[in-house]
Formats: C-alpha cells, structure tokens, sequence
C-alpha cells in the first residue's frame, strides 16, 4: 500500500507522515543552562528551572523545558501532599489570611544539629504575602529576649506590621515575649495548640528550608550555619522564583507591591519606647533580692 493511500484512509495528512523534526540551534546552550541549575539546586523541578532560565533572560516556553528535561531524565522525587486541615481557630491563615505587605508576619522555630550531634535552633519570619524571609537566625537555643531583639530589629528597620502569626506553643507563651508584645501595635494571632496546619506560610517555608537547605548542608559550627544561612535567605528572596508568585522572586514582588493602606512604620518615639521599656525590663530581672 502506498504512503498516500494509507494516510487518506487513517485520516491523516501526508506532511504530518513527513515530518522530520529539526533541532534548534540554541537546544545546545539551553541544555547545558538546564542541567548547571539542575545541579546547583537539585531539588528542583522544571517549573523552577524555566523560572531561573527566564530570570536569566531565556525566552523559553515552559513546554521546551519540560520536553528536555524529560529527554535529559532528570527527575525530582514526588513529596506526598498532606492533608489540609482548616481547623477551628479564627487566626488560621486560611481564615484569617494578609491582605497587603507588612500585614502579617509568621515565625516558628525548627530544629537541627551540627556535626558534632549538639542542637541547633532556628528561628525564621516571614511576609506571608510576599512570602519574603524577613529573619533567619541560628544558635544553640534561643530564648524570649533573643526573639524579642530579632523582632525589635525588624520593627526598626522595616516597620510594625500589622499583625503576628505564631504557634501557642512553649516557645511563645514566655510571660516577657507576651508583655513586650503589649507594647507594640501589632496585634497578635495565636493558633490553636498542635493545629500546625494553621500557621501554614510558616510550616511551608521551612518544607523549603529543610529541603533545599538543611537536609543539604552539614554544619561544623553555629557560626557556619549563620554565614550559610544568610546566603541561603539572600538566594530565598532575591534569585529564587516562586511559584504561587508568577515564577517572581519574592523581593521582585514585593517592589511591585501597593503601599500598604496604614502606615505599618514605627514612629521614632515608639521605637525608642520600646527600647527603653525592654532595657528597664533587662535591669528589673539583674536585681536580685538583698541588694
């Protein structure tokens, strides 16, 4: 049978039958940028990928990486989604959620260890609608007043939001924490107690610190891991796409974010009233009984 005669009895044009595809000329260049993300950031997906390559200035359709990376056999292991729970408090982040910049903050801390097996404590904020990393500190334990100072460095330097997500775990139910809290404009939303799911910017933050960071470092000192992770949170804010944000950094998107409808800035004397009232507080807790 020929060609002709078997393409108009399946319905099927000749030129399709025909067809030899051609390789571009830029498929060399586009793969070997490909494959260098792939390796520096290997738990990556092509979606992230085609994010960096158009940061880079790569006018490529997310389908053309998507067929590369697949004829490349790159692959990144499937994570299994858990499930969404909306839970009973009106904090949640899916009831209580940020409208604008500076809206609301979350922290949370999470745990890991040097090489030398010994704790290391971290302590991350972020804008849950920029989805910036405002914070990332590392010690052996952190205690309210370290929290307290990473948390008036913040307010000096970028304002006082207009509320804070946390946990209501121990961490936060520190009586110095509440208190200096009190001080601030900024109104508090405590989630319910083991509802991690509730404060869920934070908990999907540190799915990508751990996974991108901790899981691929190895920390010899506490001072390592604070020059490390101030890397990682620079590359977090202002090289890495996002995808819940268009495949923009979070810092790219933040400068194209609106003014905030109230100012969230502290004033100058609120700042220094709340320094003030944290230094009287340090002095109240040196004085001891008898003298």
């Amino acid at each position: 049978m020929s060609q002709r005669r078997a393409c108009t009895t399946i319905g099927q044009p000749r030129s399709t039958q025909r067809y030899e595809p051609t390789r571009k000329e830029d498929e060399v260049e586009l793969v070997k940028a490909m494959l260098e993300k792939a390796r520096r950031h290997p738990r990556y997906g092509y979606r992230l990928v085609w994010g960096l390559l158009k940061l880079d200035g790569w006018r490529v359709n997310r389908k053309r990486v998507y067929r590369l990376w697949r004829k490349e056999g790159l692959k990144v292991p499937v994570r299994r989604r858990k499930r969404r729970r909306l839970g009973h408090s009106a904090n949640g982040c899916a009831r209580r959620r940020a409208e604008h910049k500076d809206d609301v903050w979350a922290w949370d801390f999470i745990h890991d260890r040097t090489e030398d097996g010994r704790p290391l404590k971290w302590l991350s904020i972020v804008d849950e609608y920029t989805r910036e990393c405002l914070a990332l500190e590392a010690a052996r334990s952190i205690t309210s007043s370290d929290v307290i100072d990473v948390v008036m460095n913040l307010f000096c330097t970028r304002g006082v939001p207009g509320h804070i997500r946390s946990d209501n775990g121990p961490e936060f139910i520190a009586e110095a924490l509440r208190e200096w809290l009190g001080w601030t404009p900024a109104e508090t939303l405590y989630v319910e107690p083991g509802s991690p799911w509730e404060n869920g910017y934070a908990e999907a933050f540190h799915s990508r610190l751990r996974d991108e960071f901790l899981n691929v470092e190895l920390f010899s000192t506490v001072r390592e891991a604070k020059v490390l992770g101030g890397m990682w949170m620079i590359d977090y804010n202002e090289r890495r796409p996002h995808g819940s944000l268009g495949y923009r950094t979070p810092a790219e998107y933040a400068q194209g974010c609106p003014p905030a409808p109230r100012a969230c800035v502290a004033s100058g004397s609120g700042s220094l009233r709340l320094q003030q009232h944290t230094r009287s507080k340090e002095r109240s807790t040196l004085i001891t009984p008898g003298t």
